[in-house]
Order: C-alpha cells, then sequence, then structure tokens
C-alpha cells in the first residue's frame, strides 16, 4: 500500500514537473519575437537602441554646413513623432538666420560660382530647386563655360550628348525648346566634375553616354535624363548631390524619381531613410516591393533610430505590428542570430507541446495507456505535437498565407510633358494590409479551444469504458456505439465553418475565409487524432482480448 501511494506521488510530481516545462517553453516560443518572412517591431526597437535618431541625425547634417538634406530630415523627424524635433527646428531656424546665402543651395560648395553669376540681394532666401537657377540663358551658358575646359574624358562626353537629335521625350538640346535637356545635361555634367555621383553609378552613366554618342541615338541616357530632371525640379543642389552620392545604380535613380513623383508626401521619410541607411539602393527596393505599407514600416523604423532604419533596409521584410502587447525578450539574441533564434522558437513549441500532452497522459488517461504496449502513446504525443507545431507555424507567420499585394509604387510606362513634369494628382490607393487582424486570431483560437476540448472529451469516454469491471466484448461494443461521439469534432468543424461563412455573408464578422476553413482544418485534425492514436489501438487490443476468451 505503501508502495502504491509512493507511486503515485512520484508519478504526480513528474506530471506537474512536464506540465510546468511544457508551460515554460511556450512561453519562450511566444515570446521569441522573430519570424521568417517578416521583422517584429521589438526586433526595431532593439536595433535601433543606442543608434543616432533622426533629429540627432539632422543636427548633424547642420554641423556640416549641408541645410539643405537637414530640412528634409526635420520634416522626417515631425512626421515620425521624433522627441528631438522640437529642438533641431529651433537650431534649424537659427541657422538658417545666419546663413541666408546657402539657404537657396541647400549648403555651399565651391564649385557653386559659376552658377552665382546673376544673384543679388533680392534673391529669394528659401531653397530652391536646382533647376530653378538654370532657366535663364546665362546661367547656362556660364556653366557650358566652366565645364568645357574640364580635363575629365567622361565630363566631355556628356557634353557632346547635347548635340544629339534622335530624342523620344525630350526636344533637342539645340531646337527651340529644348532648354529642359541643355539644363539637365549640363546639371548630370556638373555633379560628375565635382565627384557627386556614386562610382557604380559613374561607370553606369559614362557607359550610356559613350555609346550615345557613338551611335548617334540616345536610348536608354534620355531616360537617365528624364530621371534627373524630376529630382532636380524637387531638391535643391546638396539634397540631390547627397542622394545620388548613396546611389548605386540607374535603376535605383529611376526608382527615386518615380517615388517623387507617386508619393511626394513621402519624400522626406525615403530620403532621410536613404541617408541614414547610407544606401538610396536598398531604400527604393523596398518602397517599390511594399508600396505603401513600406512607407509606413520606414516611417515607424525611423522613429527608434538608425539602426532600426538599416535592419529594416537589409532584411528586405515587412513589419509585424502584433495586435496583442509586445516584447522585449529575445530581441537582441534574434538580432545576433535570427536562424538560431528562429529554430529556438519553433523547438520550443514543439517541446512544450509534447511535454504538456505527455503531462495529460500522465495525469488522466494512465489507465488507458498502460493497455496499449509497445510505447506507441509517447510517439502518438509527438504526431499532435508536429502537427500542433505546423498548424502554429502557419497561423504565426502572418506574411506566410497570404500572397504579397500589389505595390501601389511600381513602375508604370508614362510618357510625361517636358518642362512640366508635376507630382499626379493626389489619391493614394489603399493597399490591403497582409497582416492577421485581432478578429481573425481570436476565430482561429476559438475553434482549435473547441476541438482541444472535444479531444479531450472522446479520451475521457475511452478511460471511462477501459475501467469498466466488463468483459472485453462489452467494452468493444460500448466503444462502437460511442462512433458518433469520436466523430465529433468533424462535426463541430463543418459547422463552425459555416457558421463564420453566414456571419460573413450577413456582414456581421470581417470576410476572411482562413479563419472560416480553419474550424474545418481543426475538426478533421482532431477526429484523425482520436481514431488513429486512441479508438484503433485500444480496439486492436480489445479485439485481440475477445479472440483470447474465445479460443480458452
Amino acid at each position: 500500500m505503501l508502495l502504491s501511494a509512493s507511486s503515485t506521488g512520484q508519478r504526480s510530481l513528474v506530471w506537474q514537473l512536464w506540465l510546468a516545462l511544457g508551460l515554460g517553453l511556450l512561453a519562450v516560443a511566444w515570446l521569441m519575437p522573430v519570424n521568417v518572412k517578416s521583422l517584429n517591431t521589438a526586433l526595431l526597437r532593439e536595433a535601433g537602441r543606442d543608434t543616432p535618431s533622426v533629429s540627432g541625425f539632422g543636427r548633424s547634417l547642420l554641423e556640416l554646413d549641408k541645410p539643405g538634406p537637414a530640412a528634409l530630415v526635420l520634416e522626417a523627424a515631425r512626421k515620425v513623432g521624433d522627441p528631438g524635433a522640437g529642438a533641431l527646428g529651433i537650431i534649424f531656424d537659427s541657422f538658417a538666420g545666419q546663413h541666408r546665402d546657402m539657404m537657396p543651395w541647400g549648403g555651399w560648395d565651391v564649385a557653386l560660382e559659376p552658377l552665382l553669376v546673376g544673384r543679388n540681394a533680392a534673391s529669394p532666401a528659401d531653397s530652391q530647386p536646382v533647376l530653378s537657377f538654370m532657366v535663364t540663358q546665362q546661367a547656362r551658358d556660364n556653366l557650358r563655360r566652366y565645364l568645357s575646359v574640364s580635363r575629365l574624358p567622361a565630363v566631355q562626353t556628356l557634353l557632346k550628348t547635347s548635340q544629339l537629335v534622335t530624342t523620344q521625350r525630350f526636344v533637342p538640346a539645340g531646337r527651340p525648346g529644348g532648354q529642359p535637356l541643355d539644363a539637365v545635361i549640363l546639371l548630370t555634367a556638373y555633379l560628375w566634375q565635382t565627384e557627386h555621383l556614386s562610382a557604380s553609378l559613374q561607370r553606369e552613366v559614362r557607359a550610356l553616354a559613350e555609346t550615345a554618342v557613338a551611335t548617334g541615338n540616345m536610348g536608354e541616357l534620355e531616360d537617365f535624363y528624364l530621371d534627373i530632371l524630376t529630382l532636380g525640379r524637387r531638391l535643391n543642389w546638396v539634397q540631390i548631390s547627397e542622394l545620388l552620392r548613396t546611389t548605386g545604380s540607374l535603376a535605383t535613380v529611376g526608382q527615386f524619381a518615380h517615388l517623387t513623383r507617386v508619393a511626394p508626401e513621402h519624400l522626406p521619410v525615403i530620403y532621410t531613410a536613404a541617408l541614414m541607411a547610407r544606401s538610396a539602393d536598398g531604400v527604393a527596393r523596398y518602397l517599390i516591393t511594399f508600396g505603401h505599407p513600406g512607407a509606413d514600416n520606414l516611417q515607424l523604423a525611423l522613429a527608434h533610430g538608425e539602426g532600426a532604419v538599416n535592419q529594416l533596409v537589409q532584411r528586405q521584410a515587412p513589419v509585424t505590428r502584433a495586435a496583442g502587447p509586445e516584447f522585449q525578450f529575445g530581441a537582441g539574441f534574434t538580432l545576433r542570430h535570427p536562424e538560431l533564434a528562429l529554430l529556438l522558437k519553433y523547438a520550443s513549441f514543439l517541446g512544450g507541446i509534447f511535454l504538456l500532452l505527455r503531462a495529460v497522459d500522465l495525469r488522466l488517461f494512465s489507465t488507458v495507456e498502460s493497455m496499449l504496449r509497445g510505447g506507441f502513446p509517447r510517439m502518438g504525443s509527438g504526431l499532435i505535437a508536429l502537427i500542433l507545431t505546423f498548424i502554429f507555424f502557419v497561423f504565426s507567420e502572418p506574411f506566410l498565407l497570404n500572397a504579397a499585394p500589389v505595390s501601389d509604387y511600381r513602375i508604370k510606362l508614362t510618357i510625361p510633358v517636358i518642362g512640366a513634369v508635376a507630382p499626379p494628382p493626389a489619391g493614394q490607393e489603399s493597399t490591403p494590409s497582409t497582416a492577421m487582424d485581432i478578429s481573425t486570431i481570436l476565430s482561429i483560437t476559438a475553434f482549435a479551444a473547441l476541438q482541444v476540448g472535444m479531444y479531450v472529451i472522446c479520451l475521457l469516454k475511452i478511460s471511462e469504458i477501459a475501467r469498466l469491471a466488463a468483459p472485453a466484448a462489452v467494452k468493444l461494443r460500448l466503444m462502437e456505439n460511442e462512433e458518433n461521439l469520436f466523430d465529433g469534432g468533424l462535426y463541430i468543424g463543418i459547422a463552425g465553418t459555416a457558421t463564420a461563412l453566414v456571419l460573413q455573408v450577413l456582414g456581421i464578422i470581417d470576410a476572411n475565409l482562413l479563419a472560416a476553413y480553419s474550424s474545418n482544418l481543426f475538426g478533421i485534425v482532431c477526429v484523425a487524432l482520436v481514431k488513429i492514436r486512441h479508438v484503433r489501438p485500444y480496439k486492436r487490443q480489445l479485439i485481440i482480448e475477445v479472440q483470447r476468451s474465445a479460443t480458452a
């Protein structure tokens, strides 16, 4: 008797230990801020910790006498709600008051002297698009004379492209109405002369210019000139030069020009992110891929600092905004070892579910399990844990099941009117969010809880039959009599799907097929587990006992 009590106490201690370990592992899996195809906001906070903020970056630009980029950074700081935006605004206003002569250009450059001819004290002191200084014939002639003596072969090649007449979108520079193309060619050559183009961009521009001069056809170079026209009509001298220093390809220049046309309201955020990440290529690729939600993600990253922007641009992934509380647990480890953190998350969930199932087996169904020899219960718990882990993986990855929506910033073929490149009328298309909302999560959770309850009810019924002091033949008949109960999970699943679809048609809940059909999926899994793991092995055991009794 004492031995039996000791065994019962040990079994109670074991199941409690397994339960505690299982819950602990599930907590680790739930709190680990790592996803396969998205970034958690906790990671952005951790990545931006102790890195320069937007307002701090703006102050550093002012210290380098670059008020033009600092003006856009100030707008971005106000837009993201940076706490230092107010102080940066005061510093910027003070700088602008003391250096009014620098503000139209966004800074200063010794090479700007040729363009300054004709300016006077009455000239505007606000930031001016760089192409506005080339409106007059005198300014272009002065700049052409300055560049004509350049010893850089690429500069001379660019100047020769102004003599080409085979253009598709521009009026040739030498004809009446060709002032926009003439100004853009001079601006491009000037940027090259003053080393404001990145090395990779220089190589591509030079190759296009040499091809155009050799063939007598503008070709793709005309597209690049059109992009420079778009940027030059919106950015001042220092703003465009700082941007092109971080731009690595002609494609990125085209993407930025496109973004300034279709999303001018996001220009401060996009520009600031490009400078902070030192990669206009990554920022443009991110915006073109994810559209308006991508701009919101960049804005969120800017609010957390430079490190968060770098992380977002490097990962090129959407941001998961949790519907509930956000946890910082494991964020630092996840940033350093993302693959290992992902493995740890789902391994913890698998181990936690397995231990919980073993604890339930040991606590409630030890009588039944003791009848099933050969270690099948443990293997069954592992199978259930694998299935539930897969379901957890599917539903915990908000961007896994949903196809990526078509970005509203994707480049489309347009033929703008030369000399009047302006942003299109306001009216942004709303891009549907790919993340699951709280109602979907609650629906899936409710359907899963119903099936778990049904699973437990079925196991309790099997345990009740197994404890009866009756022959094996009677128990077998009783098991057959409970077939409808064992199929109950499927009935509940179908009923949940039908109810969800009816409610969606009536408009009571939002339309979401994922939430509706998850009920049916959980029902199929529940019935399969009950019948394959418990009913079939127990019936097999009863049939063998009946045959042995008949033979005896």
